[in-house]
């Protein structure tokens, strides 16, 4: 391994966002309203960081752990008011990446299960968004009310899909963020506690927000039967290789 210089650093710290470089990607996130190109960048974005490190063999200062954590902190917070979801996508994504430097810098070869794990649901969160933009101009908690009365097919796969983007239990990113829960020091894991429980009041807000309330007088179509199937037929193998690949604890 080789001392990570300067210039690598700042590069990797693009597509693994450290603040302020992170607002490289969530000014970028935000110009691009196509869902499906949306959903590349919620895939894709942070894999460049992670072969960019481990194909340089690089290491990063200690430091970097810390500046990792400010970062997860920071725009995990920035989630709990935030009313359009997709600069919410956007800022959880940033706060997810953040976490990936410390299994990253300790050698840990499951750090792409870890990524993948988190970013699957973001990136379905990021073509449900836009199922909503279609339907209704905009994507923003408090704007339809009752969705779960107006489009329980949308709705149900929304609400589940939210809980796997924040590491709720049996999905696979639980997994992931309890091993690096566990595999950091004492310090760091206080942080980490913390960005996962803001994470989950985040989401739960989300779900408040665009679920329940009253519900709007207009006539939505919801989501189709098969694509509904789908969804839920790509949560329950995306929670089955979790099992499988991350599972041994």
């Amino acid at each position: 391994m080789i001392e990570m210089p300067d210039w690598s650093l700042l590069l990797i710290t693009v597509f693994l966002p450290l603040f302020p470089l992170s607002m490289v990607f969530n000014a970028l996130f935000a110009k691009v309203r196509q869902p499906h190109v949306r959903s590349l960048l919620l895939l894709g974005w942070p894999l460049i960081g992670l072969w960019i490190y481990q194909a340089l063999q690089l290491q990063a200062p200690e430091w970097v752990q810390v500046w990792a954590l400010g970062t997860a902190v920071f725009y995990a917070f920035r989630l709990v008011a935030m009313r359009e979801v997709g600069i919410w996508l956007g800022y959880i994504a940033t706060s997810v990446w953040s976490c990936l430097w410390l299994p990253l810098m300790t050698g840990n070869t499951e750090v792409l299960y870890y990524a993948l794990w988190f970013n699957v649901p973001l990136a379905i969160l990021a073509l449900l968004v836009g199922g909503l933009e279609k339907r209704f101009g905009a994507a923003y908690t408090g704007l339809y009310g009752a969705l779960a009365q107006s489009m329980p097919r949308f709705s149900g796969v929304f609400v589940v899909t939210v809980l796997a983007a924040v590491a709720t239990p049996v999905f696979p990113a639980f997994l992931g963020m309890l091993k690096i829960l566990v595999a950091s020091h004492p310090l760091a894991a206080l942080s980490l506690v913390v960005v996962w429980a803001v994470w989950s009041w985040a989401g739960m807000r989300l779900i408040q927000g665009m679920i329940v309330g009253d519900p709007a007088d207009v006539d939505i179509e919801d989501m189709p039967m098969l694509l509904t199937w789908l969804f839920a037929l790509l949560m329950l193998s995306l929670t089955f290789a979790g099992f499988t690949l991350t599972g041994g604890m």
